[in-house]
């Protein structure tokens, strides 16, 4: 079977599709709504459509919406090379400068929730605020994933982060990915997800959606560059240069949405993150929501999201 053609991930709704310069590569976004900016970042092996049900609730709450194919995924350029966090955090400013804007509110899942909150410290000028879902700081990731953050019974986040050290040999990562139609897609997700979720159709037609995607040529080795990077880089002097440039305070207010049955970022570890909250930060925990609180459950996620948001609106109105 013929992989599929990247602009099948171009799928049809209430927003547009096009293509944008920024940083050096051409990224593919969805957008809705007018206002101030917000734009969404998606997580591993999702693309832009993860985020459907925000674009509609925040565009229609009066928000310029846009959810971007992050470099490697969807639609988006492939380049070899770029899957450090500085050339991501790029991307993102980037993208907000090619927009037209001058800065925008930040919300990103997993990874997505990584790269907003390094966006937000290594260029402030450009993120009102930061929203993360399923994610931490990076810094407690590093601290969490050296077994420091333990839950009851034994369980670390080294053991929930196990795919992190699987995904380093070359080569053999990619085609487990990929083989039966990356089956392992959604064996992940499943894993990750809150129970209830995973008995609906919306889970099976948003896992079928993720499998496809990850088949786009190029999608998965993108992918996992992005966690070669970051294991690789701890052994490395930009591993030391990227603690100092990110373990400062950001200046902006952050929201940690967190699923209290998250088994692939502890709850602990996403709490872990608070010292680099900016001021009049909130953390929000999720009972019975996993991995994915924006697919499991979007009606309380744009709620804690909106809330936040209009927060932020309301301080900036003169």
């Amino acid at each position: 079977m013929e992989p599929p053609d990247p602009s099948t991930v171009r799928l049809d709704g209430p927003w547009t599709h096009h293509d944008v310069s920024a940083n050096g590569i051409r990224l593919h976004v969805a957008e809705a709504g007018s206002g101030p900016m917000v734009l969404l970042l998606h997580g591993f092996a999702e693309f832009w459509w993860a985020w459907r049900h925000q674009l509609v609730s925040l565009a229609d709450a009066g928000f310029r919406v846009v959810a971007a194919d992050l470099r490697g995924y969807g639609d988006s350029d492939k380049p070899p090379r770029g899957y450090d966090a500085w050339t991501l955090a790029g991307d993102v400013t980037g993208l907000i400068r090619a927009l037209g804007e001058r800065r925008a509110h930040l919300v990103g899942h997993a990874w997505g929730g990584m790269l907003a909150w390094t966006a937000a410290a290594l260029h402030p000028r450009f993120v009102t605020s930061v929203s993360v879902l399923g994610g931490a700081h990076p810094l407690a990731f590093r601290a969490s994933v050296a077994g420091t953050v333990l839950r009851p019974k034994g369980r670390n986040q080294t053991r929930s982060f196990a795919h992190l050290f699987r995904f380093q040999v070359p080569m053999l990562p990619e085609r487990r990915l990929v083989a039966d139609d990356a089956a392992l897609v959604g064996r992940l997700v499943r894993a990750w997800s809150g129970p209830q979720w995973t008995y609906t159709e919306d889970f099976t037609d948003t896992v079928g959606k993720f499998r496809q995607a990850i088949l786009v040529p190029g999608v998965a080795h993108s992918a996992l560059e992005y966690y070669r990077w970051a294991f690789r880089a701890q052994f490395r002097g930009e591993g030391r240069r990227f603690t100092e440039d990110v373990g400062m305070r950001v200046a902006v207010p952050v929201l940690q949405l967190h699923g209290e049955a998250d088994s692939c970022v502890l709850p602990e570890t996403a709490r872990a993150s608070a010292p680099w909250q900016g001021p009049h930060s909130r953390f929000e925990a999720l009972p019975g929501i996993g991995h994915f609180p924006h697919l499991e459950d979007p009606e309380r996620t744009d709620k804690a999201i909106l809330d936040f948001l209009e927060t932020q609106r309301r301080e900036a109105a003169p």
